[in-house]
């Protein structure tokens, strides 16, 4: 029997708190992240509510023992640390220096600190704190500096595969794993709010005002989040030689594309419908072993009615309890497969089901409904799906140890 990939650290950070813990808490008392922003700077403040981190980039600067003001750092790689420090502290036991990969996903880079300098870039200054930034707006600018940070000299690679990121990011590293290139991957994603982001996804008429409703038949559209989220993948024997502690295992993955449509998905859910088919024959397991689905849910028209209708064809009309997790955190673009796979990996630990905020009423074009409470119940699979725009879809099955 092949060697089974496992989860052994994790690290997170989101509009629910940093670490674990916090975000834990949240989940189960139904607490939601979102607010009017504060730390993001547009005209837009108090028109939507946003998962906004309630830390500034100086506090988050202090919390890493860095230099506060404009260090060079901006607030997409702040917040990949504080979660890659949470990650690294609950190693059980050292890792090997070597044969290690960094697989990272981004969207946008530094755009949440190139965009406030501007007018200093395109003025014929030749010095200011702007010059620290002149190389941050790659999306790779973040998998640099975390590397730096930490001293480590892996295998890297940064993914931009839209709101599928890190989903992806965790299937390749689990793959390198799987074709004997490393041993051991850290894998997630990070993104900050920014207004281009803000701006973009308000002009496709994406954005709503008020708390999202994932797969309500009232929902008016997303709320945009910040966050980052990385998870330690390794085979098992190589996870109980060195002693760690096994958090979950990561049996199944998959990605397709729908070659749909730039921004919307296939209207019956064929790319969403593939990719959860093939991640269950990665998983050998059959679509009735699946007690939980963290779904995508965005609660933007097109997203919901095609995931919807992707979960009623997969299950034959028995779909297992599901819901989103973006009212609590909004939606943290190429964070978000990581932060939700840590969620199912919580949800999988407690046994329960986490609930689906604010919603009230069933769609029409669908027969089902997601959880709104926090349920216990007895489950050994979780399907966390993850969609993009460009139909770029990833599935993952996070599975019991």
């Amino acid at each position: 029997m092949a060697d089974r990939i496992v989860i052994t650290s994790a690290g997170i950070i989101t509009a629910l708190g940093a670490g674990i813990n916090a975000n834990h808490k949240a989940l189960l008392n139904k607490t939601s992240g979102l607010k009017h922003p504060v730390h993001l700077k547009t005209r837009y403040s108090d028109d939507f509510l946003m998962g906004e981190i309630d830390l500034s980039d100086d506090e988050l600067s202090a919390k890493l023992s860095l230099p506060t003001g404009n260090n060079g750092y901006t607030r997409t790689t702040l917040i990949a640390l504080i979660a890659m420090q949470e990650l690294m502290n609950n190693i059980d036991n050292k890792l090997p220096g070597d044969n290690l990969a960094f697989i990272n996903a981004n969207t946008v880079g530094g755009m949440c600190s190139v965009e406030n300098m501007y007018l200093d870039f395109i003025s014929e200054q030749t010095e200011g704190p702007f010059i620290n930034y002149i190389d941050t707006l790659d999306c790779a600018e973040s998998t640099h500096n975390i590397c730096n940070y930490f001293g480590i000299k892996p295998f890297t690679a940064t993914i931009s595969t839209a709101c599928s990121s890190s989903a992806s990011a965790i299937m390749m590293g689990a793959r390198l794993i799987q074709q004997g290139v490393v041993e051991r991957a850290i894998c997630g994603g990070c993104d900050a709010l920014s207004r281009f982001t803000l701006n973009g996804f308000h002009s496709l008429k994406n954005v709503s005002k008020d708390a999202c409703k994932p797969f309500d038949q009232s929902r008016l559209g997303l709320n945009l989040g910040e966050a980052a989220g990385y998870i330690l993948l390794e085979k098992e024997s190589d996870a109980i030689a060195r002693g760690a502690n096994i958090i979950g295992v990561l049996s199944g993955y998959s990605n397709t594309n729908d070659a749909h449509h730039p921004t919307a998905p296939s209207p019956e859910g064929d790319g969403a419908l593939r990719t959860m088919q093939l991640a269950l024959k990665k998983a050998v397991l059959e679509p009735d072993a699946i007690g939980y689905v963290n779904a995508h849910g965005t609660a933007t028209f097109n997203n919901d009615e095609s995931e919807g209708k992707a979960l009623q064809r997969l299950f034959n009309g028995n779909v297992p309890p599901f819901s989103s997790t973006k009212p609590y955190t909004g939606h943290t673009l190429a964070a978000a497969g990581a932060i939700e796979g840590i969620f199912s990996l919580l949800a999988l630990k407690e046994q329960k089901i986490l609930p689906n905020l604010n919603f009230k009423n069933k769609m029409e074009e669908l027969d089902i409904a997601p959880v709104t409470e926090a349920i216990e119940a007895e489950f050994d699979h979780v399907l966390s799906n993850s969609f993009g725009f460009g139909g770029s879809n990833v599935s993952l099955i996070f599975s019991k140890a």
